[in-house]
């Protein structure tokens, strides 16, 4: 997006997607593209390990279909990581709250035929206004049983953080949580008690978006990052939308929390052990940092 047009907020983000970029990227060639262009990108940023997360859809134009789709993206990943030698890339397959179980559960299926490829979790996302999420109670519980990773956006709006949500999602236990804004302390208590649960928190989507009151120095990164048990991970939601670079991310927590570098590279060291790219990769990263 141009510089001074990052002002999307719930309503206006997700027709985006239906209204704009579905119809750009619509064929295999500008869906490698698209994908090398974002591996390409966090690599010259300085990402050494990065998960990616798309939601597979059909492209009947094209001639492929949600199992086309995903290794469209798999080989352009790969064709990315050949090009990028510092950089390793890893997916995750997302569920949106519209879908039904049986989309879900195709879902999941894709995700267990393409892990050894790289495929390592599922996530849930979307519009947090739509669909009910103990739906999917199934799908999530076949992707544990298929040893996959599972992340849920969670809390995200307010519309999304019943109690019966909530306590839904935990009962999932979910390897990482996205967003936990509006977040009870009861719930609190429990995702602290869970011990090394990874929270993914986006501050520039948080703060553009207006899903928090406030700019950045109010951003509940401020409350979690050091409660014990808990594992923060500052992430970009997305860079392309907000403009944000995860390097900017990891500076606006510098600048507006006045973290010491001890402070930063100890958040990034912890952050290695929530990824879902298995023991190697993160013995790989242990010796990057250190």
């Amino acid at each position: 997006m141009p510089v001074g047009k990052h002002d999307y907020d719930l309503n206006t983000f997700f027709p985006l997607f239906s209204s704009y970029i579905y119809h750009l990227v619509d064929d295999r060639d500008s869906l490698e593209y698209t994908t090398r262009s974002v591996v390409r990108d966090f690599a010259n940023d300085g990402v050494v390990y990065l998960e990616l997360r798309t939601t597979p859809r059909g492209m009947a134009g094209a001639g492929l279909d949600k199992a086309g789709y995903v290794e469209a993206v798999l080989s352009a990943i790969a064709a990315a990581e050949q090009e990028n030698a510092s950089i390793h890339v890893r997916l995750i397959l997302s569920v949106d709250r519209r879908n039904t179980l049986a989309e879900a559960e195709e879902v999941v299926a894709l995700a267990a035929q393409f892990a050894a490829r790289g495929v390592v979790a599922v996530d849930l996302c979307g519009d947090p206004a739509k669909g009910d999420v103990s739906l999917f109670t199934p799908a999530i519980r076949a992707a544990k049983d298929a040893g996959l990773k599972v992340t849920i956006h969670f809390a995200e709006a307010e519309c999304s953080a019943s109690d019966e949500e909530l306590d839904t999602i935990m009962d999932w236990y979910p390897d990482r949580l996205g967003h936990v804004i509006h977040v009870p302390e009861r719930v609190k208590q429990v995702i602290a008690s869970r011990r090394s649960i990874g929270l993914e928190l986006c501050l520039s989507c948080n703060v553009h978006a207006k899903m928090i009151a406030g700019s950045f120095e109010a951003h509940h990164f401020g409350e979690w990052w050091n409660v014990d048990g808990v594992v923060v991970v500052p992430c970009t939601d997305d860079v392309g939308v907000f403009g944000s670079p995860v390097s900017n991310e990891w500076r606006l927590i510098e600048e507006h929390f006045k973290l010491s570098k001890e402070d930063l590279c100890g958040l990034a060291r912890k952050g290695i052990d929530v990824i879902f790219g298995g023991d190697q990769e993160k013995t790989r990263l242990q010796e990057v940092m250190w």
